[in-house]
């Protein structure tokens, strides 16, 4: 077996399937690139045929990422393999990834099909497929859950028909360690073509054991491939997360003995990226990209780590992308600095009007705050490409008041499409009377899910605050994210940014887990 882990990145496709987490083409566009400074081996970057948005995000993210693999996956079926290839075809590296269910539960269930016919379903996909491509990755959905003697017969099969990589999902993250690195082990000791093809785990996170079965299933069963996602993004309680996959191969090298092409300096850069696109916020204590992850509150600890910094630290903060250093510029910084530091952050300006316009907004932050750090600028350009597509509604102006035994009002001015409204409205506190005036002029309908406000930076008053609204619409599901130093005007922004994505009608379908 290869001592090369292959590091496969589903952030852009299963960990969009958060509700809410959905994003736009530059968005994902963004995100691509930064995982490709990370040297993530392969990204899936999409479902091409899930949707018009879907496939325009795969076919850039193909002809832009030159030093990454660019998957897309697909249904076993010719419409969507075909869709797939078509996508990318600008990539230079490309793969398809098609799947279908193989657990007793989902074909009577779900896809209402005897064995027989998803075995013949998976061979003429595999086929198909890898006339179109020549990398071409193969998953049974619910694989863990599935008969292992179906599941045999499924996978030599497709192996026969071209399948370079078999992935082995679980699927509802119901796997046990042990069981599940001994699974793949039997699966692979009793395929009889199965040395000719690199395996691959996919866990997902429901009883908190995604990670540690993804190295079970490399470690245990062989698996040379981990399927994983940026902070662990994805629906239900998440994927396996990369960045603790990736440091406990790094730092348990004496246990695993396997390479990494990953450089994880730029793991904390993706994981702040991800987070401020998606306004999924990132817990303090999680593992490696917590703001806390490396922080000491112990006087024991603290005494130890100053006399000898490996008493209490396995890994060191520089080394996954933390910076000791954060403030980088302020009011009087001058234009080349600003696109430096854009740059730095992985931040793609292609035009000089785009750079001419990103520098304004950030001369206008700088105005309102002296300091200004990384997360300041992400936040900027997040909370701004969130409607950079179609941005149907604009804030404008707001005004609002609020006094001790006072029921505080607000005067909000916004546009809608050409049209510019004026509103105002009393509420329980300035942010919910701005949303009232924003709501009495929309009449959007929607169900507000979740509000949450983020300090961006920690230690001052006057860091810039970021809050997400997640809204709820006939079935659809969204984030809106805005930030500023005023925290009501970054609420209305977020608002309205949550109201243009259910205004854009994107089309979402559910994939393999």
């Amino acid at each position: 077996m290869s001592d090369k882990l292959i590091i496969f990145d589903t952030t852009l496709r299963d960990g969009e399937q958060s509700p809410g987490a959905s994003m736009t083409r530059d968005e994902k566009l963004r995100i691509a690139r930064q995982l490709e400074r990370l040297k993530v081996d392969v990204i899936e970057a999409g479902f091409a045929a899930s949707s018009n948005g879907d496939f325009e995000a795969v076919k850039a993210i193909a002809a832009a990422i030159k030093d990454s693999t660019v998957c897309s996956l697909a249904r076993a079926n010719d419409r969507d393999i075909a869709r797939a290839a078509e996508a990318l075809q600008g990539a230079k590296s490309a793969r398809i990834h098609t799947f279908i269910a193989t657990s007793a539960l989902h074909m009577e269930k779900k896809l209402r099909m005897t064995p027989d016919q998803v075995h013949e379903q998976a061979r003429l996909a595999v086929r198909f497929a890898r006339n179109l491509c020549g990398d071409v990755e193969f998953s049974p959905e619910d694989g863990y859950r599935s008969d292992i003697d179906f599941l045999c017969r499924v996978l030599e099969t497709v192996i026969d028909e071209g399948a370079t990589t078999l992935n082995i999902p679980d699927t509802v993250g119901y796997a046990i360690p042990e069981l599940y690195g001994e699974f793949i082990k039997t699966l692979r000791e009793r395929v009889p073509n199965s040395d000719k093809a690199i395996w691959s785990v996919h866990c997902h996170n429901d009883l908190g054991m995604a990670v540690a079965n993804s190295l079970a299933g490399v470690k245990l069963g062989g698996a040379r491939q981990i399927e994983c996602t940026i902070n662990g993004l994805g629906e239900r309680a998440g994927n396996c997360s990369l960045e603790e996959v990736v440091m406990a191969v790094r730092t348990r090298r004496d246990y695993f003995g396997l390479e990494l092409g990953i450089d994880a300096t730029q793991i904390v850069p993706a994981s702040r990226l991800v987070s401020h696109t998606t306004g999924f916020l990132v817990q303090p204590n999680k593992a490696v990209v917590g703001a806390n992850a490396f922080a000491h509150a112990s006087g024991i600890h603290q005494d130890g780590v100053l006399k000898a910094r490996d008493t209490y630290e396995i890994m060191r903060a520089e080394d996954v992308g933390w910076s000791a250093n954060k403030i980088v510029l302020g009011k009087l910084s001058g234009r080349n600095a600003f696109k430096q530091r854009v740059q730095d952050l992985g931040i793609a300006l292609e035009s000089e009007a785009d750079i001419n316009g990103a520098f304004l907004k950030f001369k206008d932050l700088a105005d309102r705050k002296s300091e200004i750090f990384d997360e300041d600028i992400l936040a900027l350009f997040s909370a701004d490409a969130a409607g950079q597509e179609s941005e149907h509604y604009r804030l404008l102006a707001l005004s609002q008041q609020s006094e001790m035994g006072e029921r505080p009002q607000a005067k909000v001015a916004f546009a809608a499409g050409a049209v510019e409204h004026h509103a105002e409205a009393q509420g329980n506190g300035p942010v919910d009377a701005s949303i009232k005036a924003i709501e009495s002029k929309i009449e959007s309908g929607a169900e507000l899910l979740l509000y949450s406000v983020n300090a961006i930076t920690s230690g001052s008053t006057e860091s810039q605050g970021e809050v997400t609204v997640r809204l709820q619409l006939g079935g659809r599901v969204v984030n809106g994210v805005g930030a500023d130093p005023d925290i009501v005007v970054a609420s209305a922004k977020a608002y309205l940014a949550a109201l243009n994505k259910l205004h854009s009608k994107a089309e979402r379908v559910a994939a393999q887990g």
